[in-house]
C-alpha cells in the first residue's frame, strides 16, 4: 500500500476491544514515533503506558480540573456531567493508554519571545510523532484515537501518574483492537480552493 493511501485510510476509530497491546507492540508504535522530524535533532516526548490501576486516579483528577474550568464558563451542571463521565469512560475503559509528553531536552532557552516559539516547534513535532503512532496502528489492523484532553489539566496529570515536573502532557492515544461494529465517520473531500492560497 501506498503512503498515500495509509494516510487517506487513517480513522479515529473509537469503538475498542480488548485485550491491551503486548508491551512490544505499544514500544513498536513508540519506536516509530521517535522517527518524526524535530527541532536540532531533538527527540522531545516522552511516552507512558498508564496501567489499569492507574486510570481512576488519574480520571477524578482530571475531572475535576475540568468541572473548575467548566464551571467558570458557566457550563450547565447537566452538561458537565454529561462530558465528565464521557471523559472517564475514555480513559477507564482504553484497551491500552498511551500519554504523550512533550520535554525540553535538548531545545534552546532563550529568555525573550523566542523560547514560546522554539516550545512551538516541539509541538509541531510532537503531532507528527504521534501521527506516525496513529497510522502505525491503523496499518496494524488496531483502532486509535487522540484525546487532547491532557494539555488542559497537566498539573493534574503529572500528579495523577508522578511524573517529572518538566514533563508536559500533551495529549493520549487510546489504542485497542477494533470493534468490527463501529463505523467511523466518512471523511469530506477537502475543499483545496479553501486551504491553498498561492502568492
Amino acid at each position: 500500500m501506498s503512503i498515500d493511501d495509509a494516510i487517506r485510510r487513517r480513522r479515529s476509530i473509537r469503538g475498542l476491544q480488548g485485550p491491551p497491546l503486548e508491551p512490544a507492540e505499544v514500544e513498536r508504535l513508540v519506536a516509530l514515533a521517535l522517527t518524526a522530524p524535530a527541532p536540532h535533532h531533538t527527540q522531545p516526548w516522552r511516552f507512558v503506558d498508564i496501567s489499569p490501576d492507574r486510570r481512576d486516579t488519574l480520571a477524578t483528577a482530571m475531572g475535576a480540573t475540568w468541572r473548575a474550568d467548566m464551571e467558570r464558563d458557566g457550563v450547565p451542571r447537566a452538561q458537565q456531567e454529561r462530558a465528565l463521565a464521557r471523559s472517564r469512560r475514555q480513559v477507564e475503559e482504553a484497551p491500552t493508554l498511551l500519554l504523550g509528553c512533550l520535554v525540553p531536552d535538548g531545545l534552546r532557552r532563550y529568555e525573550d519571545d523566542r523560547w514560546r516559539a522554539e516550545w512551538g516547534l516541539a509541538q509541531q513535532s510532537f503531532g507528527a510523532a504521534m501521527q506516525n503512532i496513529l497510522l502505525s496502528a491503523s496499518e496494524a489492523g488496531l483502532g486509535a484515537f487522540w484525546i487532547s484532553a491532557p494539555l488542559y489539566a497537566g498539573d493534574a496529570v503529572r500528579s495523577a501518574l508522578g511524573l517529572d515536573a518538566e514533563w508536559a502532557p500533551q495529549a493520549f492515544i487510546a489504542l485497542g483492537r477494533r470493534d468490527a461494529a463501529y463505523q467511523p465517520f466518512d471523511r469530506p473531500e477537502p475543499d483545496l480552493g479553501r486551504h491553498v492560497v498561492r502568492r
